[in-house]
């Protein structure tokens, strides 16, 4: 690690709150709406403790809510940067809800949201570079340029004739294919 480098774990952010009602629609269930606006201040804390600077959002990869979070139940978003691209930086957001009645714990929802680093005129600027410290993290940190080509291709921003991941994985998946199992 150098000194331009950080940590996962410098930029890891947990936030906990306790479901009330005004948080919940009819069926008692936390409106998603509010979920989102939770997950959006905790991936923020983290790209800015990462970046030393204000960061904005650039784009939310797909929200999937697995199970319904409950009034009462304690919800715990925590995020981290899992990897820096120039001023764009990916952060992983787990979700989970605790039933401390029952002594339960689920993961609820895992996203990952883009975040750009700005300078004091708005541009965006360079972030430091992220140092995997475990295996799992280096996991995160390598999916992480595969996750970013689908968001570019998927925006529009990238050609798949220009993907260095997009097309290998899928001549890949088309390579697979035995003759079998090859539609008629």
């Amino acid at each position: 690690m150098n000194e331009k480098q950080k940590t996962i774990s410098a930029s890891r952010c947990v936030m906990t709150e306790i479901v009330l009602p005004n948080d919940t629609n009819g069926f008692g269930n936390m409106m998603g709406g509010r979920l989102m606006y939770l997950m959006d201040k905790c991936a923020a804390i983290s790209a800015q403790r990462h970046a030393n600077r204000v960061c904005v959002t650039a784009s939310v990869d797909t929200v999937e809510f697995r199970t319904p979070i409950r009034e009462g139940e304690i919800l715990t978003i925590e995020g981290c940067v899992t990897r820096v691209f120039r001023s764009s930086m990916e952060v992983q957001l787990v979700v989970t809800a605790e039933n401390a009645l029952e002594n339960t714990r689920r993961v609820c929802n895992k996203a990952f949201f883009t975040f750009v680093a700005i300078d004091d005129c708005g541009r965006s600027t360079p972030a430091p570079q992220i140092y995997p410290e475990t295996p799992a993290e280096q996991v995160l940190y390598n999916s992480a340029a595969k996750r970013r080509e689908a968001r570019l291709y998927l925006s529009g921003r990238l050609r798949l004739e220009d993907s260095t991941y997009l097309l290998s994985d899928l001549l890949s998946a088309i390579a697979s294919f035995g003759v079998e199992d090859a539609p008629s």
